[in-house]
């Protein structure tokens, strides 16, 4: 497994608890697999940390490499927004990242990111 990509509503299916995004999770790890998260999908997700333990322990663990938007970054998600017709700026940003590490998405939502990339692979819950 190359690792996978969570996207916002990837990380609020496992803040809920939900069984497919803790069995990837579990999976993902038993393999030593990286995970990355957008900084920009964890601010969508991340409310209370305090009571959110299941992303709190993602986001420590050695294997999980969360992704600033900075410049560079950035201005791909804009190129990749005026080549797309969209304006989810986080959602171009986990296309970035997805893509940069060769990883699936882990998504609630397929159908956006879908509009940014049709061959990136999505795993939708």
């Amino acid at each position: 497994m190359p690792g996978l990509t969570f996207d916002a509503g990837g990380l609020i299916a496992l803040d809920r608890d939900d069984r497919r995004a803790v069995v990837l999770l579990a999976r993902a790890r038993e393999t030593g697999a990286r995970i990355t998260v957008p900084a920009s999908a964890l601010a969508q997700a991340i409310r209370r940390p305090e009571r959110q333990a299941r992303l709190s322990r993602l986001i420590r663990q050695p294997t999980t490499d969360v992704i600033e938007l900075g410049r560079v970054d950035a201005t791909n998600a804009g190129r990749l927004l005026a080549a797309s017709g969209t304006s989810d700026i986080t959602d171009a940003h986990v296309v970035i990242c997805a893509r940069r590490a060769g990883q699936p998405v882990i998504t609630a939502d397929p159908g956006d990111l879908r509009q940014l990339d049709p061959a990136l692979r999505l795993i939708a819950l």
